[in-house]
């Protein structure tokens, strides 16, 4: 078993072949070969760990466990976790700090979205929030548009940061919508990846008013918590489309440059497996990490 480091997996994780990782994974997931079972979670008054299995076909079969505090503050991070691969007989190949990998890949699903969603003219990037989802955001959304002013706004910033802008990208923990449905502009693309279920950083007047919503997963995104959306309360989930579908080119996205898109993750466990498997596939090439001989158990 190979032992990886958080130094380790940040050495190794190449964010740009993340994006292209990530939406071959997404296309496997809308075309039905994955398995993903929903995640479950031990609540505690303060916030919870979640469990996060998945087979992906081009990442193989793991698991995640990321813990949930919401009130945490710095340096203590809101989200810890860690990730375990295993191969083809089910014997542990790996075990990874999953922290800066779910900050990274949560990032990066939505630079996809926005890849595939926001206008080709898009050049004003509003990124709300401060913390380690907006430090994630500021690294992977320039890789998919050349941005000519990208605002990062805290608390008493958001408006003037949302007005003007073509891509707003939500990213706290707020239970009070920060992003105003009055705020936007015809044209823009926005996403949210903070979680305070039953609150929200989102308006819900933005959920009526979007032209395009896009999920990474309907299964994952209408489920009760804490995996789904509670955003979503009330949508069709036949009216939105999943990342997978955008990727593989079997939906349609934006059909005017005057529509509205919408975004909203929940993150899901193939964009751990997928990231995760790349830190392992460079570990090994460059000889990285610790191993550790697991003595074989008979019966």
């Amino acid at each position: 078993m190979l032992f990886l480091s958080r130094a380790d997996v940040e050495s190794l994780l190449d964010l740009d072949e993340l994006i292209d990782a990530l939406a071959r994974a997404h296309v496997e997931l809308s075309a039905g070969s994955v398995s993903m079972p929903a995640r479950i979670a031990a609540f505690t008054p303060d916030g919870l760990l979640g469990t996060m299995p998945a087979y992906l076909p081009s990442a193989g079969l793991g698991a995640k466990l990321v813990s949930v505090f919401p009130r945490n503050r710095p340096p203590l991070p809101t989200h810890q976790a860690l990730i375990a691969l295993f191969d083809e007989r089910g014997l542990v190949s790996a075990v990874m700090d999953g922290t800066y990998i779910t900050a990274m890949r949560t990032a990066a699903a939505a630079a996809l979205a926005a890849k595939l969603l926001a206008r080709e003219d898009a050049r004003v990037l509003a990124i709300l929030g401060t913390g380690v989802q907006s430090r994630a955001a500021q690294e992977m959304f320039p890789r998919i548009r050349e941005f000519t002013e990208v605002r990062v706004a805290g608390r008493g910033e958001y408006e003037d940061a949302v007005r003007g802008a073509d891509v707003v990208h939500a990213t706290t923990h707020s239970p009070d919508p920060i992003v105003v449905a009055d705020w936007l502009a015809d044209g823009v693309h926005v996403s949210s990846v903070g979680y305070n279920a039953p609150g929200s950083e989102l308006d819900p007047a933005i959920v009526a008013r979007a032209d395009v919503i896009c999920v990474e997963s309907r299964d994952s995104s209408f489920a009760p918590p804490p995996g789904g959306a509670p955003e979503l309360a009330g949508v069709d989930p036949a009216s939105v489309v999943e990342l997978g579908e955008l990727a593989g080119g079997s939906r349609t996205g934006r059909g005017g440059a005057a529509e509205i898109t919408l975004y909203k993750s929940v993150g899901v466990a193939i964009q751990d497996l997928a990231a995760a498997a790349l830190v392992l596939r460079a570990a090994r090439e460059r000889n990285i990490g610790l191993e550790i001989e697991l003595e074989e158990m008979h019966a």
